[in-house]
């Protein structure tokens, strides 16, 4: 194990999720390990379900071992346990495998699904709803898609693969492609490459450019066809080849242009979406995810199999 890296937990994922690390600090007044629980998880944990966990053993140390409940406070030591998951809502699809190998599986992740538990998606979340799918409890994602965001998404599956293939992602050596719906705008003339520099302040959804300052965000817009929506408004189909990664380039640069993205519940118009809505999908999709392999030279190619259901014409992937 790398200097400095977290080890791996000695507990198995329980329905795909980790179970929580819990660093004990340099020092401080606890004299036993409960009593140092009880202060730190307080109040979303009570008293007495720390001393239930303990007594059942469901504190283990660094082997697995369960933590006895009088054991003494040891400082930087570390336990692990499972906690209690959130109620969520049943995502009413689920990831399709497009490869897997001893490296990486590679999946199309749906619509309205987050990559990563977190919040009120932890069950539901690509991750863990892959992990159980695959039956490998230790995959991990190698870069990231928005929840609302469709397609192809890969994760490694060990630690010793992780730091290789998330390189290519930091490094931009990734080539991706994302096809969106949006609204034909006349005047626009495309292709064009859209440099803007985009930001995102702490505490708001909604990403921005800011005008004339140093571009940060770069992306490739194409328009590969126009077609008739349901309501007679005119759609086109465009592909979008981004040269870096910031937080909602995409969908901040095409709003910009006067085209935001159809049904996205952020741009122009922050809208509310409850969670059980999965009727009317961001229609973004991660289409085409190609790369080097960084261990051993292969060129990879990776082609979602979803189609945006807003777009009406003759689908481009095959």
């Amino acid at each position: 194990m790398a200097r400095g890296a977290i080890p791996p937990s000695p507990l198995p994922p329980r329905h795909g999720v980790d179970a929580q690390r819990f660093r004990m600090p340099q020092g401080g007044p606890w004299p036993t390990l409960r009593d140092h629980l009880v202060e730190r998880l307080s109040p979303g944990l009570a008293a007495d379900e720390v001393d239930r966990m303990l007594e059942a053993g469901e504190f283990v140390d660094a082997s697995g071992v369960p933590v006895a409940p009088e054991a003494p406070f040891v400082p930087q030591a570390a336990v692990w346990a499972h906690r209690d998951l959130p109620d969520e809502v049943t995502h009413p699809d689920q990831p399709v495998v497009l490869h897997g190998d001893e490296r990486l599986v590679v999946v199309d992740k749906p619509h309205d699904m987050a990559t990563m538990p977190r919040g009120r998606h932890v069950v539901q979340s690509a991750l863990a709803r892959t992990r159980v799918l695959t039956g490998e409890p230790r995959l991990a994602p190698a870069h990231r898609l928005d929840r609302p965001t469709a397609g192809v998404l890969m994760f490694t599956t060990e630690q010793r693969w992780r730091g290789a293939y998330q390189r290519i992602f930091a490094e931009g050596r990734a080539h991706k492609e994302y096809l969106a719906v949006a609204p034909v705008r006349r005047g626009l003339a495309l292709p064009l490459v859209r440099r803007t520099h985009i930001v995102k302040e702490h505490g708001t959804h909604q990403a921005r450019e800011v005008d004339g300052a140093v571009p940060n965000a770069e992306t490739l817009v194409e328009l590969l066809a126009t077609a008739r929506g349901a309501g007679g408004e005119d759609l086109g189909l465009y592909r979008l080849s981004p040269r870096t990664g910031r937080t909602h380039q995409l969908r901040c640069q095409l709003y910009g242009l006067g085209i935001p993205i159809v049904d996205d519940p952020l741009y122009p118009v922050e809208r509310d979406v409850p969670l059980d809505d999965f009727g009317t999908p961001l229609q973004l999709l991660a289409a085409v995810l190609a790369f080097d392999d960084p261990v051993d030279g292969t060129p990879r190619r990776f082609v979602s199999r979803r189609r945006l259901s807003a777009w009406p014409g003759e689908w481009p992937l095959s």
